[in-house]
């Protein structure tokens, strides 16, 4: 791989913040306004309080493509990989207006595999989270796209630990080696593809106006959070530990959960897939937090359900009597 070195990327820029000390999240707002904003991300998202909704398929372009010259960057915070091939992928549909072209991916973790995520699913969070940014075609660049409400879209994804590894993450973890000093860069050796390393399913995401989740903030954020976890070992997320700053290995680089105000969370929902059932609400005063699953719809009243399973069990005697 060749390591390059360059300036880091336009919505990154600076050693000025940094996630820990007078640098650190508590302290953005004093010199990024936006930071102090309303709208902010990222967010706890209850599933008992999001509405269900059913949206227009998002068509992923270029995502199953074959795409060379990808770029692995160390820009001092996280790592970013961008790619040089024309055209670059894009998304459409969904919540989204128009076309939505990407511009990069990075990643967010944190110091072991109990945390890390930004976003949280019923204040559960995820050892590590992947953003894939796009920008709205008609603004042409991602500079310009921030001074627009809807400039920006962000596609996330959750990690959950496997006993196996991913081996289409082999290529990513390799190229880190390379790129644990801040302000480095590779090129991959081998075509990288943006399916390879998503879930299966891309039907079932949450979706919420927000903002950047590093200065400065902007507001222009339709976030898109899907609900499928990515399986990783736990060998191939501690890689991204070894990464430094100009302070030293970056352990933890999430911002903390910011208030949801007067927003509401979409859950898009498929007559083919599962949903949610009731789940415990962490506000509450409950002990349990594993949810269940249920076909689409506002579900049954608990009678109703109550005299299925009586049903079902009564069809499985009968059969095992008969036989």
């Amino acid at each position: 791989m060749k390591i390059l070195f360059f300036p880091a990327p336009e919505l990154t820029r600076g050693e000025d913040f940094g996630y820990d000390g007078n640098i650190g999240p508590t302290h953005w707002g004093e010199r990024y306004r936006e930071c102090t904003g309303k709208h902010q991300s990222p967010i706890n998202i209850n599933v008992l309080r999001v509405k269900q909704v059913a949206l227009p398929d998002i068509n992923f372009i270029g995502f199953d493509d074959s795409i060379d010259d990808v770029h692995v960057t160390n820009n001092g915070h996280t790592v970013l990989i961008e790619v040089e091939n024309e055209p670059h992928p894009r998304v459409r549909g969904g919540p989204l207006d128009g076309d939505y072209i990407f511009s990069q991916m990075h990643f967010h973790w944190g110091d072991n595999d109990t945390f890390g995520s930004e976003d949280k699913i019923n204040h559960r969070s995820f050892p590590m989270e992947l953003h894939m940014v796009f920008y709205k075609e008609e603004y042409q660049t991602s500079k310009e796209a921030v001074k627009h409400s809807d400039g920006l879209a962000v596609l996330a994804f959750f990690y959950e630990l496997d006993r196996h590894q991913h081996p289409a993450y082999d290529e990513i973890t390799s190229a880190l080696a390379n790129v644990t000093e801040p302000h480095t860069s590779v090129v991959m050796n081998h075509p990288f593809s943006f399916l390879n390393i998503l879930p299966y399913d891309l039907r079932r995401y949450f979706t919420y106006r927000g903002s950047l989740t590093t200065p400065p903030c902007s507001e222009v954020v339709t976030w898109l959070d899907f609900e499928q976890p990515v399986r990783l070992a736990h060998e191939q997320i501690e890689v991204f530990r070894e990464l430094k700053s100009a302070h030293g290995k970056i352990r933890h680089n999430f911002r903390p959960i910011q208030p949801i105000g007067d927003r509401t969370v979409f859950y898009n929902i498929d007559s083919t897939y599962f949903g949610y059932n009731e789940l415990d609400d962490p506000s509450e005063d409950t002990t349990t937090t594993k949810p269940s699953r249920r076909k689409k719809g506002n579900g049954s009243p608990p009678f109703k359900r109550a005299s299925l399973y009586l049903s079902l069990s009564l069809i499985i005697f009968v059969g095992l009597v008969v036989m």
